[in-house]
């Protein structure tokens, strides 16, 4: 069982720029996934074990509270922040970033985009199968298409909890020496495919109530249930 209280998250935004060079697997945690993993031993294992954990929600943040967690994080670090912290350090210096994950569609607004924010980035991507398991050989291909590009940057993008669970699963197999993150929903937002919360609900922590507003059908379950899930929860560890 996964425990906020045990967790080392990152505290600021500012840790994002102490992370080490080289192999680095990059998670991040919400309260979605937090209740996820309390039934799922192998996400929570994957979340637990990666090099680095980001406080994607501001219910965690608040959690690590009100449980007096040894990780005591200041602000909440979105998905996003990574994923714009780790292309702006790549542009600057120029190197190669690797995007596996999401539909064929998608990951060409993404490279497009990419041309045009960070020139210095030279981009691949890999689409794999749209499937909640991939075979040996749907894996095997994946993880040559990682090795032969050899990036600087890897992102991984296939919703959680799956995205980290594979990452976790072939991390020994992956032959790079990067900073590699589980994103997510971050390809969709970059590539323009779905609008991200304006800025005012993402500083007030409302960027929840956003999406559930904008796709009630597909995200009252996440949200409504989830969150009242997440309190339960976050109460069964407290007492």
């Amino acid at each position: 069982m996964l425990r906020i209280k045990d967790l080392s998250l990152l505290e600021s935004r500012r840790e994002l720029s102490l992370l080490p060079e080289g192999k680095v697997l990059i998670n991040t945690i919400n309260a979605h996934s937090y209740n996820t993993a309390q039934k799922d031993p192998l996400f929570a294992e994957a979340l637990q074990k990666g090099d680095a954990l980001v406080p994607d929600g501001a219910s965690i943040v608040m959690a690590c509270r009100w449980l007096k967690a040894k990780s005591q994080p200041k602000e909440r670090i979105a998905g996003w922040d990574l994923f714009e912290h780790e292309m702006e350090q790549l542009n600057r210096r120029g190197g190669k970033c690797f995007f596996m994950g999401s539909s064929e569609r998608v990951l060409g607004l993404v490279k497009a985009k990419a041309a045009e924010v960070y020139p210095n980035i030279t981009v691949e991507t890999y689409s794999p199968p749209y499937k909640p398991e991939f075979s040996d050989e749907e894996n095997r291909q994946i993880i040559e298409a990682i090795n032969k590009a050899n990036p600087d940057l890897l992102w991984i993008g296939m919703t959680a909890p799956k995205q980290e669970k594979w990452v976790y699963t072939h991390w020994k197999e992956l032959d790079i020496h990067c900073h590699c993150g589980a994103i997510g929903a971050v390809f969709d937002f970059f590539a323009g495919t779905v609008e991200r919360a304006p800025k005012w609900w993402q500083e007030h922590s409302l960027e929840w109530l956003y999406r559930l507003i904008r796709e009630p059908r597909r995200m009252w379950r996440r949200y409504i249930i989830g969150n009242m899930l997440f309190l339960i929860n976050i109460a069964k560890e407290k007492f």
